[in-house]
């Protein structure tokens, strides 16, 4: 499934399998923590997408490249 999340002004698409939507949450939580991390917030900037497996997210840039972050 493919649901979009909006931080600091930026929506981007989140791609997760339908039986881990309790993640998404955790991942809108993870967000809001990070609001004040401006190294993240500038990282944010350049996401192209990001997809959700399990208590993880790979944050997919815009030329490829990946960031993970555990969410939980």
């Amino acid at each position: 499934m493919t649901k979009v999340i909006t931080f600091k002004n930026r929506t981007v698409p989140v791609h997760y399998p339908s039986e881990q939507a309790t993640y998404l949450e955790l991942l809108h939580n993870k967000l809001l923590e990070m609001e004040y991390n401006f190294d993240f917030r500038k990282k944010w900037r350049r996401i192209a997408s990001v997809e959700m497996i399990r208590d993880v997210a790979i944050l997919q840039y815009n030329d490829g490249t990946k960031l993970y972050m555990e969410v939980c």
